[in-house]
């Protein structure tokens, strides 16, 4: 079985539902809010679709289009549909640990004033704050449009854990302030 990265798995996923051109899938990217919960740039696109073409996990055909310069469809292979359902069987199975620059800070918070912490720590929690409500209202604009409770859980799920980090991170600010009788 061959191995694919999150950013392929993120293509073929969208070549599973239908065959698409680079384009389709650039728009089925921004459709989906992908960029909010994966890391796929506009220009990886293509690179990413010749790597699945060279694992034989999708193959392409050139269509004419009248007037205009002729476009590369991409369509998923059995090899490709199986390889997705594997990888997806991976990603729903396993808690992958997560990995945070906020971490490094954190280790290193006792170079810095116990003042200068708390004012950072404080700016992290507005930060997340207006990520919550992108996320809520991304949450309710899913909801409205009835979207597949899968898509709206790409939404809830950061959400929540978002909600839960704020609080960890008052609860340090907390500690700080009695650990340093501020």
């Amino acid at each position: 079985m061959s191995r694919i990265s999150d950013i392929e798995t993120a293509i073929l996923g969208l070549l599973y539902e239908k065959p698409q051109y680079g384009y389709q899938l650039e728009k089925s990217i921004e459709s989906w809010g992908m960029r909010n919960w994966t890391q796929i740039g506009f220009s990886s696109i293509y690179y990413v679709l010749k790597k699945l073409e060279k694992k034989e996990l999708v193959t392409s055909r050139l269509e004419k289009v009248e007037g205009k310069p002729s476009r590369k469809i991409f369509t998923i292979t059995d090899l490709g549909r199986e390889t997705m359902e594997e990888k997806l069987k991976e990603l729903l199975s396993w808690n992958k640990k997560l990995t945070s620059p906020f971490d490094l800070g954190i280790a290193y918070l006792n170079y810095l004033e116990p003042q200068e912490v708390i004012e950072c720590l404080e700016n992290y929690i507005k930060s997340a704050e207006g990520r919550i409500k992108f996320l809520e209202s991304s949450v309710k604009m899913q909801k409205e449009l009835k979207a597949p409770y899968y898509v709206t859980a790409l939404f809830s799920r950061p959400l929540e854990i978002l909600k839960t980090e704020i609080e960890w991170v008052k609860q340090l600010i907390e500690t700080i302030k009695k650990e340093e009788n501020i």
